[in-house]
Order: structure tokens, then C-alpha cells, then sequence
């Protein structure tokens, strides 16, 4: 009888270098305005060990997140070009949402001001055959009022990531 431990070792190994690598970044503030409390981003991403165990056994794992990134520019591929939390009133702004996995999901973003009023609601259903990105938007011809904004992320309904950002 041949035992099946060793892939579970790689599965957990795998899982444990992932996590580590993630440990000990920092994020670099190029704010000059000590005043202002840097904008916030809550992420909530998936088990990588889960994961880890799914791929090993030749199941593909669902649609999951894995990353979101503002800017006021995005790539063919969807990309920031050049990532920030601040922005000038006619700026558009770009959400790139990075997402993992195989199968159909639904990503949706829901951008809004200070005082909680939504100020645009956008979704896409993927149709995932590994890692992609997809990107959302808000613009304002005639410019968006200064203060502060949130855009808060959702797979299948369920919220993975906001991000704080301002209008200034």
C-alpha cells in the first residue's frame, strides 16, 4: 500500500513559503502631509493552503481575489500604470482588481463619498480560466466633488478588499 502523505507535505510547504512571502513587506508612503491619515485598504483573500491542496489533487480552484490597486490609468492588460490614493476632481480613477483561479464569478465594485452616498455601482461576470485582471471606473466630465471616497469590492456577493482614496 503506497501512502499519499508526500503531496500533502509539498501542498503544505507550498502553502507555508506563500505565507511567508507575503510576511514583512511594507508599504511605502510618499505623503508629505503628516496631517492627513493615510487612506486605507481592507483585504480578505483566500486560504493559500486550500488552494494549494486543490491544485496538487488536479482540481481547479474557484475564482478567488488576490489583489486591488487604484490609479488614474490602466494598461491593455487591465494594470495600473501608476498607483495612488489621490486624485484631481476630473481625474478618472481605476479600480484593478487582480482575481485567481478557473470558473464563473461575479466581481462587482461600489464606489462611494464620505457621507456614504453610492456614487456609481459597476459588475462583471467572469469566466475565469486562470489569474486576470479586470478593471472598473468612475469619471465625471464636470468633476468630482474634494473629499473622501471608498470603493469596496465583491466576488460572488460576498465583500474581499475596499480601498480608501480622496478627491482633492
Amino acid at each position: 500500500m503506497k501512502t499519499t502523505s508526500q503531496p500533502l507535505i509539498l501542498a503544505a510547504s507550498l502553502a507555508a513559503v506563500l505565507a511567508l512571502s507575503a510576511c514583512g513587506k511594507k508599504e511605502e508612503s510618499t505623503s508629505t502631509t503628516p496631517a492627513s491619515p493615510p487612506p486605507s485598504a481592507t483585504v480578505m483573500a483566500p486560504a493559500p493552503a486550500a488552494t494549494a491542496a486543490m491544485a496538487m489533487s488536479g482540481e481547479t480552484a474557484p475564482v478567488s481575489f488576490n489583489a486591488l490597486e487604484l490609479g488614474s490609468t490602466v494598461d491593455a492588460n487591465n494594470r495600473i500604470l501608476a498607483s495612488g490614493t489621490s486624485f484631481a476632481p476630473k481625474d478618472t480613477v481605476y479600480a484593478s482588481v487582480e482575481t485567481g483561479g478557473s470558473g464563473n464569478a461575479t466581481l462587482a465594485a461600489k464606489w462611494s463619498y464620505q457621507d456614504g452616498t453610492v456614487v456609481h455601482e459597476d459588475s462583471k461576470v467572469l469566466d475565469a480560466k486562470g489569474p486576470q485582471t479586470t478593471a472598473f471606473m468612475i469619471s465625471k466630465p464636470s468633476g468630482f466633488a474634494a473629499g473622501n471616497y471608498k470603493v469596496e469590492i465583491t466576488l460572488n456577493g460576498n465583500e474581499v478588499a475596499s480601498k480608501d482614496f480622496t478627491i482633492k
